[in-house]
């Protein structure tokens, strides 16, 4: 079940949030050097966190996961509009630090507050609360700064972990984020953004500054907001996910030929292709997600 909701308004407890004075000073009582490896650029900019907070739309009805909360600076953030924060940390020396942190600079506000300590790619529904008696209870909304090296896996497992999760907004490479948000037919549109349309309707959501990081990154920012709705067909998520693996892997090639090694032979996937609906001479970037799913159910025995 859902927390209940606390009351909101002016009297609501706050939290005193993490500038970059305050990011180095936690960093260096915890003798953290941030990772390439662990994607670990932490945001020291209580405008943007806040900003992010505002963008997401979360209120008091909304139990929030956050992957990857590092020092606390998002975390802070949220703890005072959600019914609650699940923090999924992997490294054990940020996921040690975070209750401490919130103890400090949000007391009123720590009982709100779940840590996992636990890899966002592998992170199970039931250690989250999710009971197999109440499949969309826990998180119904993700706001988080993913580790920009495995964003995209990461956000596809938790929306197929956790079916209770409605929304979310996250922070990712800018590149990724276009990518994940593009429409069929542009430049952009590729595996990536097929898959997640299975799960949402997604959106840009705007730019985030280099230098509201520490360490600063290589590369430009940007904030992914994304609605979940219904799956666009009964047939199986894994088979329509193959084809659409299939079909990008040789995107520039038609899907006749793209497809063959699918169907058995290029003739095979003509049949296919024509049953669903779809001239085999079009090439993937032109499919969207319901038409590759056409295509799945399509396929030859």
């Amino acid at each position: 079940m859902n927390a209940a909701p606390h009351p909101s308004g002016p009297g609501d407890p706050e939290s005193r949030l993490l500038g970059p004075v305050e990011v180095r000073a936690l960093a260096e009582r915890l003798g953290l050097r941030p990772t390439k490896k662990l994607g670990q650029n932490f945001v020291h900019d209580p405008n943007t966190v806040r900003r992010i907070v505002r963008t997401a739309g979360v209120d008091d009805t909304d139990e929030v996961l956050e992957v990857g909360p590092g020092l606390g600076s998002l975390t802070l953030a949220l703890l005072p509009v959600a019914a609650r924060v699940h923090a999924v940390e992997i490294d054990p020396v940020l996921s040690g630090a975070l209750a401490g942190t919130v103890a400090d600079r949000a007391p009123a506000l720590v009982d709100r507050l779940r840590i996992t300590t636990a890899d966002a790619l592998r992170v199970t529904a039931e250690q989250l609360g999710v009971t197999a008696d109440d499949p969309a209870a826990g998180p119904t909304a993700i706001v988080a700064n993913l580790p920009y090296n495995v964003a995209v896996p990461v956000l596809l497992h938790l929306l197929a972990e956790l079916p209770g999760l409605r929304t979310g907004l996250v922070m990712v490479q800018a590149e990724v984020a276009d990518r994940m948000a593009a429409p069929p037919g542009s430049r952009e549109y590729g595996a990536p953004s097929a898959k997640l349309a299975w799960y949402a309707s997604a959106r840009r959501a705007g730019p985030v500054p280099r230098a509201v990081f520490w360490p600063v990154p290589g590369v430009d920012s940007g904030l992914l907001a994304f609605t979940r709705r219904e799956a666009p067909s009964d047939v199986p998520k894994a088979e329509v996910f193959a084809v659409v693996e299939a079909a990008f892997a040789q995107r520039r090639k038609a899907l006749r030929s793209g497809l063959a090694g699918w169907a058995g032979s290029a003739a095979a996937a003509e049949t296919a292709l024509r049953s669903a609906g779809i001239d085999p001479m079009t090439r993937a970037e032109r499919v969207d997600i319901a038409g590759f799913a056409a295509i799945a159910a399509a396929r030859p025995a």
